[in-house]
């Protein structure tokens, strides 16, 4: 028996069949007065075969949404994913995939270069504790060492 279509776009994804690393379109929406949002699946790690830890994930996430903005207004979420195996960008318009790698790439080489984690304390933060600058720089580390396989979902 088929599985049912789900509502949301990454249910309908068989996550058997794609080989992360990569960059893909997740879903469009045109909102009621016509303006565009985009959204993109950043998958860091095989689905349900690795993940990354939580102090990572959550220094990733700030590090990212901080430095991202110095590089496109677009850039409106960077959302991880609960199953700790990726991120969801959500970004103004529909920039073409090539430019949305440009913007990630170049937002990662500032996370392996950052010295600490932005916003990482009680006050700004919701679990201040949990961080990871180490975490954050090896997994966009070897993110951007698999550059060349970010355009290629399944295997």
């Amino acid at each position: 028996m088929p599985t049912p279509h789900m509502n949301v776009e990454s249910f309908n994804l068989d996550h058997r069949t794609v080989a992360a690393p990569y960059v893909r379109v997740a879903d469009r929406k045109e909102l009621a007065h016509g303006d565009v949002i985009t959204k993109y699946d950043v998958r860091f790690t095989q689905p349900n075969v690795a993940h990354l830890e939580m102090p990572a994930i959550h220094s990733l996430e700030h590090l990212f949404a901080e430095h991202s903005r110095n590089h496109s207004f677009a850039v409106l979420d960077f959302s991880p994913m609960g199953c700790q195996t990726g991120y969801y960008l959500i970004l103004q318009g529909e920039p073409d995939l090539p430019a949305v790698m440009e913007l990630i790439e170049a937002t990662l080489s500032n996370v392996v270069a950052a010295t600490e984690v932005p916003a990482a304390n009680e006050i700004q933060c919701g679990w201040g504790a949990n961080h990871s600058l180490e975490g954050a720089q090896a997994a966009a580390r070897e993110f951007l060492a698999k550059r060349d396989q970010w355009s290629q979902v399944s295997a």
